[in-house]
Formats: C-alpha cells, sequence, structure tokens
C-alpha cells in the first residue's frame, strides 16, 4: 500500500496555470495567491500551494527569513504554505507587487506579466495547487520553499518537454494547455513529496514521518480512507502487524497524538470540508465519518471545533459571502 498515494486522492488536490510571465534583468517581485484567485479552476479551496516553473533562464527566490534559493530552466519552486515570497534576478532590489503588473488574459483565462529592465531573460510559469482542509497535516511539516530539479525526476527530459510544449500552447492562446500543465504540477508536487520524504532525517516527527514509516503509514492510509469505520487501536495493530502497545507508541511518537485522537481530528476536518460545501445535511454527514447519530456528532464536533456543526457552517457561509 502506498500511504501517500492514498492520503492525496482524499485530499481533493487540483492543480491549474494562471500566468505566463516574462521578466527582464534587472527585476524582483513579490507576491501570494489569494484564494479568490482560484475561482476560475475550482471551488475556493482550504489550502493554496504556489508554485513557479522555470522555462527559460534563472532567478532567485526566498521566503522571509530563509535562505535565497537560486532557480535555472527546468527547475520547480513551490511554496507549501503560499507564503509571500520574492522572485527576481537579484531579491535584494526593491521589490514590485506583481498585482501591479498583471497583463489582460485576452479572454483565455491565462494573465501575463512583460516586466524588467531590458537584460537578461528569465520566464516562469505561475500556478497554484488547491485541496481540501485534509491537506493541513501534510503541508504543515514542509518547508517554506522546495525546490525540484525536474530532470532529475524519472521522466524528467519527458516532463520538461511536456511543460514547454504547454507554454507554447498558452502562447497561442489553447484553453487546452492549461489542462495539461495542471495535471503536470499535480505530478510534479507528488515527486516533490516523495523526494522530501526520502531525505527527511531519520529522527523527524509529524505526519510526513508517519507517512515514511510502513507500518503507521500503513495505518495513516487506512484512517484516511476508511473514516466511517468503527476503528479500534487493537484493529489498527492488527491491520499492520503490530501489538496494540507498540502501534499506541509508535503511532504517538511520530504523530503527536494517539492513533483515536488523530482519527477524531480527521473526521472533524472531513466533516469541515463536508459542511463547507454545502450539499449534505447534517445527519447525512455524521453517518459518512463514522457517528450513529447526528447528535453524537454535533456534540464532538462541538468539543473539537467550539461550536456546533450548523453555526460553523453558517459562520462559514456568511463569511465566503462577504468576501
Amino acid at each position: 500500500m502506498d500511504a501517500l498515494s492514498d492520503v492525496l486522492r482524499v485530499v481533493g488536490l487540483t492543480g491549474a496555470v494562471f500566468m505566463d510571465a516574462r521578466f527582464t534583468a534587472p527585476w524582483c517581485v513579490t507576491g501570494t495567491i489569494g484564494r479568490d484567485r482560484c475561482k476560475p479552476y475550482m471551488a475556493t479551496p482550504a489550502h493554496v500551494i504556489g508554485f513557479h516553473y522555470i522555462l527559460d533562464g534563472q532567478c532567485v527566490t526566498a521566503v522571509e527569513g530563509q535562505e535565497p534559493c537560486t532557480l535555472a530552466a527546468g527547475d520547480m519552486v513551490l511554496y507549501p504554505r503560499n507564503e509571500e515570497h520574492r522572485i527576481g534576478s537579484d531579491v535584494g532590489l526593491p521589490l514590485t507587487d506583481t498585482a501591479d503588473l498583471v497583463q489582460s488574459s485576452d479572454g483565455v483565462g491565462v494573465l501575463r506579466i512583460d516586466h524588467g529592465g531590458g537584460g537578461a531573460e528569465c520566464r516562469l510559469i505561475c500556478g497554484f495547487l488547491g485541496g481540501d482542509a485534509q491537506l493541513e497535516p501534510l503541508i504543515a511539516t514542509l518547508p517554506s520553499v522546495m525546490k525540484l530539479t525536474v530532470r532529475d525526476t524519472p521522466g524528467g527530459e519527458w516532463i520538461s518537454q511536456s511543460f514547454r510544449f504547454g507554454a507554447r500552447q498558452l502562447s497561442n492562446a489553447d484553453p487546452g494547455a492549461a489542462a495539461i500543465m495542471s495535471k503536470m504540477s499535480e505530478l510534479l508536487f507528488v515527486e516533490a513529496l516523495r523526494r522530501y520524504l526520502a531525505t527527511m532525517p531519520e529522527e523527524r516527527t509529524g505526519f510526513l514521518a508517519g507517512l515514511r514509516d510502513p507500518a503507521i503509514g500503513k495505518a495513516l492510509a487506512l484512517l484516511h480512507t476508511q473514516v466511517a469505520r468503527e476503528w479500534t487501536a487493537e484493529d489498527l495493530a492488527g491491520a499492520v502487524n503490530l501489538s496494540r502497545s507498540t502501534f499506541a507508541e509508535r503511532f504517538t511518537m511520530l504523530i503527536g497524538q494517539p492513533p483515536m485522537k488523530y482519527l477524531t481530528n480527521w473526521r472533524m476536518q472531513v466533516a469541515a470540508h463536508k459542511l463547507r460545501e454545502g450539499r449534505l445535511t447534517i445527519g447525512q454527514i455524521a453517518f459518512d465519518i463514522g457517528y450513529d447519530s447526528e447528535a453524537a456528532f454535533t456534540r464532538a464536533f462541538k468539543r473539537e471545533l467550539g461550536v456546533p456543526p450548523a453555526t460553523w457552517r453558517r459562520q462559514i457561509t456568511s463569511g465566503a459571502a462577504a468576501q
């Protein structure tokens, strides 16, 4: 069982490319991706992961308080928590907000930027990956900036050529190109996660460390994909071929909380997503995540999130309407 793939299947991860940018040195811009930017491509996500793919040239990027990261053609840089970042020929130059540089999309949905001092050229494809609230434990322990050199990945040459093909089609206003590149960005995010997992120090703890552990990773996948099942610690321990005590101790050490507490938190995250979507009644949601009654679910939800699910849904709905 591939625990990472199983978890990714239930977080609603969707990619989109929204900008084709050309810069010439000297240049330095800053920005982040507002969740409203996602509306033309998907329902407003709970979490946004920004990214740039470098088509030509080179540049440098940095998040406040972090060392700059140098990028060259064929590199992809991801910002897992969508923090405001600088990117330019030199991140020490005066900043320009990307919102002030965006040009018309000419009706095809892809925005454009052409900016800089006329020197060495750097061309970027900018996009994002959006996901449900269930994405939170996955991205919480990732670094602020993740660099992936695509040519070093399996099939890297093919992927690079596909990105270049998609970029040319974007320039030609081909509406199918954005779909191609969004799928490529999802693939590359998964590859970046896999590489990060492979290089994490052995002593690291947290959700990603749990995914890397064969037994705990399998248990996490079971909890995420069978959220409504009446799990016990004994059931999970048996499913991963460990004694109950060994399983509970290892799970708690890596994840930071006991397995049943984690299951409750996960159920509440799934419930919050379903409440936000607004398609199901509270009773249906309660059944879908493993509660025998709406009353039992309401008590658990209020205990974990502070308000009953009906109140939470009204607050989220009114907040979204006000944006």
